[in-house]
């Protein structure tokens, strides 16, 4: 267990990891790190669904990924707790290079594709950044926070990133391959809770949206494919 000697107390913080709500082409195009995809209409309201979640929570900071997503959705949650919203390089997106912008109809089709379901956890986008590598700055941006707010007295502390990288930092906190990390679900709007500096981390919620609208959603569609496929 962490101990600061200088302030006689443990370092402990409640890291909630909230993922920015939908974009206009979510699900169609890698945005990466590309500017002008700020929230659909659809984005802003999970963005306040979040916030409205955590109202009753006390915060003691809130932060985000630079990216125009991450940063609206922070606003929600900063807003209704009058705070301000701290940019964190270390949270953006993964560095995915010469593939930001395409479709995921084009990559599928992308030799590079299925080398990267094969083995995530070392493949490198061409002209970007190795998986392990996000996961790494990842990690260390949680670690230089806990630092920075060690008392879990006074609050939680709010970090909006991104689906990638909120599921490589779970995959951290339980001890899970990278190459595995896939098989963690984090929704657009989601909270996701973390307990890190005591010890060993903890997985305190995950993929937490308050209901099972994902749920019902993702069945339906699968559904709905199905009976496509039969015909």
């Amino acid at each position: 267990m962490e101990y600061n000697a200088r302030y006689g107390i443990h370092q402990v913080m409640i890291l909630l990891l909230v993922r920015h709500g939908l974009t206009s082409v979510t699900g169609q195009k890698l945005t990466g790190r590309l500017p002008g995809f700020g929230l659909s209409e659809e984005g802003r309201s999970q963005a306040q669904a979040s916030a409205e979640r955590l109202s009753s929570i006390p915060l003691q900071a809130i932060y985000s990924s630079p990216m125009e997503r991450c940063v609206e959705t922070a606003e929600f949650i900063a807003t209704a707790h009058g705070k301000d919203v701290e940019a964190v390089e270390a949270l953006s997106e993964i560095d995915y290079g010469d593939w930001q912008g395409k479709s995921f109809k084009a990559l599928y089709k992308n030799p590079g594709w299925k080398k990267l379901k094969a083995r995530p956890a070392d493949f490198r986008f061409p002209g970007g950044e190795t998986i392990r590598q996000a996961q790494t700055r990842g990690v260390q941006a949680v670690e230089d926070l806990r630092v920075r707010h060690p008392e879990e007295d006074a609050g939680a502390v709010v970090a909006c990133s991104h689906s990638d990288m909120i599921r490589l930092l779970v995959a951290a906190c339980l001890g899970l391959g990278i190459d595995l990390y896939e098989r963690i679900n984090v929704a657009p709007g989601s909270i996701t809770g973390l307990r890190v500096g005591d010890g060993a981390p903890a997985l305190l919620s995950l993929n937490d949206t308050g209901g099972y609208d994902e749920l019902h959603e993702m069945m339906k569609a699968r559904s709905e494919d199905s009976k496509g496929k039969s015909r």
